[in-house]
């Protein structure tokens, strides 16, 4: 039988919440394609079909006891890493990029799976291995080895974006473990002295991106297109916005990706500031409850993995809507149950499965 607990402590909050941002990006995405014909005729169905998978995908998220995801943290990541490699040697290229593999029913992207698979494996470790004064370099050494054999593999396919993201949230779960002092201070300098190499390993059309964050009126029709374009498009909306399907940027296709990355762009023209406001504050509410979860989970790998799932949410809309805003690159980062994408749906959903789950299962106390 099913314990009374579990359904008295299921977050109803953080689901309707989540719900709330899948119908708001349902209509986002409606309007994005409205005006594309037969062409983007099948992306809002293609993108309600995954979205049902992704309810799926959370039910059995939250169904196990997340203590199995302990169990299995590193066969899981290990299969993760297989899926890689995978991609790098059978995956199907797009626009010059190995992303996706080829399933047969349907087309995958192994990258976005690694991001909570990463985030089960570093709870792993660090839950089974407190330190309550803080870690050394020298006890981050197996970590380092878990997150950089994924980033290398993304970055082979090349995809930068997703391989910033995977460094940024281990970075985030190491600082919310704790690092003593001088460790951090150490390994803040290898940081910053490795930027240099870092520019020299990035191809060309990475540095472009960079340098046209700076300026973009230096390529205005190619590089700094993309930030040009979005940036008109969000200013354009002003206070109360143009009004559905009455943007100009979008709906007569100024905006490249206007569908994906940039469908922030797509509401800030046609619901303005108010309508970026509240889709902005679903989503911090999504987070805060996200972090409540965490903080009050029975064990220290659930506040972990609370945590981490919280920060790949986090840090998935602080880049995009960087990117729309010009703030940051274009890296080709989605926003999250918004941007249409089967994998980043999917995996999205399951991750508030996971938050679900540990929210769940507080009540039990570990011997």
């Amino acid at each position: 039988m099913i314990d009374r607990r579990l359904i008295q402590n299921f977050d109803w909050l953080l689901l309707l919440l989540a719900c709330a941002i899948v119908a708001t990006g349902l209509v986002i995405l409606y309007s994005a394609v409205s005006s594309g014909g037969k062409a983007h005729s099948g992306i809002l169905m293609r993108q309600i079909y995954w979205l049902g998978i992704g309810f799926v995908a959370m039910a059995l998220a939250f169904s196990l006891d997340y203590q199995w995801l302990e169990r299995f943290a590193y066969p899981l990541y290990i299969g993760g890493l297989l899926l890689l490699v995978a991609v790098l040697v059978h995956g199907k290229t797009v626009s010059g990029s190995k992303r996706w593999l080829d399933l047969g029913l349907v087309v995958a992207q192994p990258s976005e799976l690694m991001k909570p698979l990463l985030v089960i494996a570093l709870a792993r470790y660090f839950a089974r291995q407190e330190k309550r004064d803080g870690y050394r370099i020298r006890d981050l050494g197996l970590p380092a080895i878990i997150v950089v054999i994924p980033v290398l593999l993304v970055l082979l396919e090349p995809d930068l974006g997703t391989a910033m993201i995977l460094l940024i949230i281990s970075v985030s779960v190491v600082l919310f473990v704790g690092v003593q002092p001088f460790s951090l201070l150490v390994l803040a300098g290898c940081s910053l002295g490795s930027l240099p190499l870092l520019w020299f390993l990035m191809k060309g059309y990475q540095r472009q991106r960079i340098l046209t964050l700076i300026e973009p009126s230096r390529d205005p029709l190619g590089a700094g297109y993309h930030i040009i374009q979005s940036k008109i498009a969000v200013g354009s909306g002003q206070f109360w916005g143009k009004g559905f399907l009455e943007g100009t940027q979008s709906q007569l296709r100024f905006i490249p990706e206007h569908h994906t990355d940039f469908i922030f762009s797509v509401l800030a023209e046609e619901w303005g500031f108010l309508g970026s406001i509240l889709l902005l504050g679903l989503f911090l509410c999504l987070l805060l409850r996200g972090l409540s979860l965490a903080r009050r989970s029975r064990d220290h790998f659930g506040a972990l993995l609370g945590f981490g799932i919280t920060v790949i949410l986090f840090w998935h809309v602080a880049v995009n809507i960087g990117m729309v805003l010009g703030m940051l690159p274009v890296v080709g980062i989605p926003l999250p149950l918004v941007s249409y994408g089967g994998s980043s749906a999917v995996v999205t959903m399951a991750s508030i499965g996971i938050l679900l789950n540990v929210g769940m299962r507080k009540f039990v106390f570990q011997k």
